[in-house]
């Protein structure tokens, strides 16, 4: 009750008017301006209202600090929601979504053409030495080419 009634002493009227301030923009719920909400959904912005909560936590009275605490948190997200950044989290999918989609996609049976190809291709085994060609490669007539 102590940092109540001191914020309400002379030399506390700063603080009295931010008060008053932060209540009026937390229950009126104003939009936020372009400008800072481009600003402030930065990250820099983010680092800087951070700053500023904790300088309010640090210098002034309690009860004004848990007050910017709050409008702090309402500002960031009031500027995510005029820059368009929170509906790109809330509803572009994830990669994990879109890889599970695509392998869902692209299960395929078993086919009859994969079977006979299987079926078909040679087996070369790792090690094993490959026979001598019976074919003799010919070279055709160059049209005044120098061979390479």
């Amino acid at each position: 009750m102590d940092s109540f009634s001191n914020l309400f002493t002379k030399e506390h009227v700063g603080q009295l008017i931010l008060t008053i301030l932060f209540i009026i923009y937390l229950i009126m719920g104003y939009q936020t301006p372009d400008i800072i909400a481009n600003a402030v959904d930065s990250l820099v912005g983010k680092i800087i209202v951070l700053c500023v909560v904790i300088s309010l936590f640090l210098y002034t009275n309690p009860i004004l600090a848990v007050l910017g605490l709050f409008v702090a948190f309402d500002l960031v997200s009031r500027s995510a929601q005029k820059t368009g950044i929170d509906a790109l989290q809330k509803y572009s999918p994830s990669e994990v979504k879109k890889s599970s989609q695509f392998t869902a996609l692209n299960q395929f049976p078993y086919t009859l053409e994969q079977e006979i190809v299987s079926k078909m291709a040679p087996i070369v085994q790792s090690g094993s030495t490959l026979s001598k060609p019976t074919y003799k490669p010919v070279l055709e007539n160059l049209h005044d080419a120098t061979s390479i």
